[in-house]
């Protein structure tokens, strides 16, 4: 098959090399941006005069139609023809005849490719956007069942104070709305139409840049040919974007698989979203969310690999660049798959409200409360905390939660401590009383799902 760039050759290229230097394998999934970018290229071409208007109707006529092919699964393409790009064109010629040779007229396979992976991404982005919204709005679900709930929130992995359930889930909440403002922002960047940069040095031909971008729905237009056709900085910020939520996943993943431990026994989670042994009958895995926590890593993976495939590339395009897509196809696919799995597997799960409550009230987790009774008596702060460490000293040497204290017990380490305390020291007064603005009290989580709701329903 002669190479649509041949001419300059007299040997035909190597079956080694051509296997090695195509790309028709992974970005074949960009035939629609690719047929898109073509179609709205050759109405501009004929526009401006620089293919007839009949020649412009012809290409298009015949783009749409192997759109139509290829979603109907009536196009294979081939090796030898290298990529995407080289296959459409091509498959058009031979569709069209020599009116298919004027398509590439003005347009280099650097921008061309740049404007495909763009488009593509930003189509993803959409689909990704509402897929960080179906999350969110799990989370709400989950959040506004468990006000009342209380369990002990934890630092360093030990109990540390009571919080109730649905602070806990809305932290999270807030995980992923930075995670999807930040998908927005990096939509914007990717938003811009390199067409019409050339090969890197723009193009003799009057394209109208303007109208390209127009119909293609893109914000702005590239300022710099150079760095148009070598950039892929949107692609390292789209990765850096996946490799963010998938930690923030990561981590809740991690709650998840603590919660439906036997240990803390916090969480059930549905039998649909879980797995169980091929030799253990009694087991029920959280393989879903340990699934997610694997495959952060993976999406890691894939950003340090286009960090490292740009870092030393000098202006303009170099064949590097091909390995642009396969890491970012990967990512696109790993995060679409975790986030659509995963808001079905909370809002599904069964929470055990008597075990977490049951947990706040073990491990102390009063005794900052019961150094604020203190302060709140008129004792310095260091001096309750202080007291109240004590207490926790005695309680652990005497096998005795707080609350279990006899009053003689409290006023041998402060005759401050009056009838008062047992209430004060109540897990459940203790969530309550931190009723400041973004803290867990019941009042206040109450209004942070209110204002939570408004935010999605503005997204």
């Amino acid at each position: 098959m002669k190479k649509l760039w041949g001419g300059r050759f007299s040997k035909t290229t190597d079956q080694l090399v051509e296997d090695f230097h195509s790309s028709i394998s992974f970005d074949q999934r960009l035939y629609k941006e690719d047929i898109e970018g073509s179609i709205a290229h050759a109405r501009m071409l004929g526009a401006q005069g620089i293919i007839s208007e009949e020649e412009s109707h012809l290409i298009i006529n015949g783009l749409s139609e192997l759109l139509d092919e290829i979603a109907a699964g009536k196009v294979e393409f081939d090796q030898k023809s290298e990529d995407i790009h080289m296959n459409i064109e091509s498959l058009l010629t031979d569709k069209i005849g020599d009116a298919g040779k004027k398509l590439h007229t003005g347009r280099s396979r650097n921008d061309q490719v740049a404007l495909d992976v763009r488009l593509n991404l930003l189509r993803e982005m959409e689909e990704i956007q509402d897929l960080l919204r179906a999350l969110m709005e799990a989370l709400l679900t989950v959040a506004e069942k468990n006000v009342q709930t209380v369990l002990p929130g934890y630092t360093h992995l030990q109990r540390a104070q009571p919080i109730n359930f649905a602070h806990h889930m809305m932290a999270y909440f807030e995980m992923f709305y930075r995670d999807y403002q930040r998908l927005l922002d990096t939509a914007k960047r990717t938003s811009v139409s390199p067409l019409g940069s050339g090969a890197m040095a723009g193009t003799t031909f009057p394209l109208d840049r303007e109208r390209v971008k127009e119909e293609l729905g893109m914000q702005e237009i590239s300022r710099n040919s150079l760095d148009a056709v070598s950039d892929r900085d949107f692609i390292i910020e789209f990765t850096s974007f996946a490799s963010i939520t998938m930690m923030h996943l990561s981590r809740l993943s991690e709650e998840i698989i603590f919660w439906s431990s036997q240990e803390a026994a916090f969480i059930e989670l549905d039998d649909a979203y879980s797995t169980g042994s091929s030799i253990m009958p009694q087991k029920k895995n959280p393989d879903v969310a340990e699934l997610v926590r694997g495959k952060t890593g993976r999406v890691y993976g894939n950003l340090m690999q286009i960090l490292t495939v740009m870092k030393g590339l000098p202006l303009a395009y170099n064949k590097d660049m091909q390995e642009d897509k396969e890491s970012l196809f990967d990512t696109v696919d790993t995060l679409k798959k975790c986030l659509l799995v995963y808001a079905p597997m909370l809002t599904t799960m069964r929470i055990r409200e008597d075990n977490m409550l049951d947990a706040a009230k073990k491990g102390y987790t009063n005794a900052t409360d019961l150094a604020d009774y203190l302060v709140y008596k008129g004792l310095p702060f260091r001096d309750a905390h202080e007291v109240s460490g004590k207490l926790v000293a005695y309680g652990i040497a005497e096998g005795k939660e707080l609350d279990q204290m006899t009053m003689s017990e409290f006023k041998s380490f402060s005759e401050m401590i009056e009838e008062d305390i047992y209430q004060a020291i109540d897990v459940r007064t203790c969530v309550e009383k931190r009723d400041l603005p973004g803290a867990t009290g019941f009042t206040k989580t109450k209004e942070a799902i209110i204002e939570a709701k408004i935010i999605i329903e503005s997204l």
